[in-house]
């Protein structure tokens, strides 16, 4: 199955679970692409004591699951991108919801 995710916040528990499952997904063989929008491009500065956002992303990452980010949110934030959150386009995130077998935004 081909999985897409898209992430709009930053509340840790939320975006926790959400990188919760894909990573299962992806450890069940499934194709797991992400897309991070609006506020989801801040994924890489979430820090909470209960919910390790960071270190679940990394594990979902070298797992083989695939992170964007939308472009225009990221310059809006005077980013560039980095490992977790690459700079991506509209076009992108056109295709991961034309090409999901099954999308969730959270």
């Amino acid at each position: 199955m081909k999985l897409g995710i898209v992430i709009t916040q930053t509340e840790p528990e939320t975006v926790f679970n959400a990188l919760r499952l894909a990573l299962y997904a992806v450890k069940q063989g499934d194709e797991v692409k992400i897309f991070l929008s609006g506020r989801g491009v801040e994924i890489d500065k979430i820090e909470d004591t209960r919910f390790n956002v960071k270190a679940e992303a990394e594990k979902f990452l070298a797992a083989g699951g695939k992170f964007l980010a939308c472009g225009t949110c990221l310059k809006i934030r005077n980013s560039g991108g980095s490992e977790i959150c690459p700079l991506s386009t509209l076009k992108d995130h056109y295709e991961i919801v034309r090409d999901s077998d099954r999308l969730i935004t959270v």
